[in-house]
């Protein structure tokens, strides 16, 4: 199982910039995001992957990654090519605190950060819908560790924009009622990704998980990795093939 080597702080080349900052579209049963002003000749909060031999004729799935602490959205061209470099529209969003310990980003969990990061994260789907071909019913979220928290977080906060979470050695969210719409969130489709010895997500945390989940009435699949926290291509593989059977299947009942 190789394990992959992101870098932090390096210097791949960002799309250019978008002009769209928009936010996601909430029932008014929800709590509204508060709009926020951006100088639009500022630098963009994401970066965007486009795929190999894009054909313009083509509604691609679109795959939102959310980095770990400590990362940013530079990483995600090293990703991608371990995840696919055909079958997506990729953009990954930057964390909205800074580490400076590590020269990155930080997802933060308390509700202003939630509202940035839903914003940022609405960014980078207008800014690829803007730039691409993209079927606007398949899009995805995924992250890792504190990044894997945030697209639940999100996910289950705005079921109707995402066709499914990916989770990659993240928790579920326990403050600021994450459950406070299980009932259009419970047909989500969610994937847990955990590694037996991570010392961020102790299988305890995992058991203790799947059953808030379960007992909220969600169908989710489990996936368990050797190791400790490091991200490998084993599981951007099985992301890969967990997305590609969920549009099969949805492909399947429209037909």
């Amino acid at each position: 199982m190789n394990r992959l080597q992101t870098s932090k702080a390096s210097s791949f080349q960002l799309s250019s910039p978008f002009e769209t900052h928009l936010n996601f579209n909430q029932p008014s049963t929800s709590t509204k995001v508060a709009p926020r002003r951006r100088d639009r000749a500022a630098a963009p909060h994401y970066a965007l992957f486009a795929p190999l031999h894009y054909e313009r004729g083509y509604a691609y799935p679109l795959l939102i990654w959310l980095h770990d602490d400590g990362g940013s959205e530079r990483e995600l061209r090293q990703l991608m090519p371990h995840v696919s470099v055909r079958n997506y529209v990729a953009a990954a969003a930057r964390g909205v605190g800074a580490d400076t310990g590590r020269h990155g980003y930080t997802w933060e969990h308390c509700a202003d950060s939630t509202c940035e990061a839903a914003e940022r994260v609405s960014e980078c789907i207008e800014a690829a819908k803007r730039r691409f071909n993209v079927h606007s019913n398949r899009v995805f979220i995924a992250g890792q560790g504190s990044g894997g928290t945030m697209a639940l977080r999100l996910a289950l906060r705005y079921p109707e924009q995402f066709a499914g979470v990916i989770s990659i050695g993240g928790a579920m969210p326990r403050s600021n009622a994450p459950l406070n719409r299980v009932k259009e969130a419970r047909g989500l489709p969610i994937l847990l990704a955990s590694c037996r010895d991570s010392d961020v997500y102790p299988q305890a945390e995992v058991v203790s998980d799947l059953r808030l989940l379960h007992s909220a009435g969600f169908s989710l699949a489990l996936r368990q990795y050797p190791g400790d926290d490091e991200l490998t291509t084993a599981m951007l593989a099985d992301m890969d093939r967990w997305i590609m059977e969920r549009i099969s299947t949805a492909g399947a009942k429209v037909s």
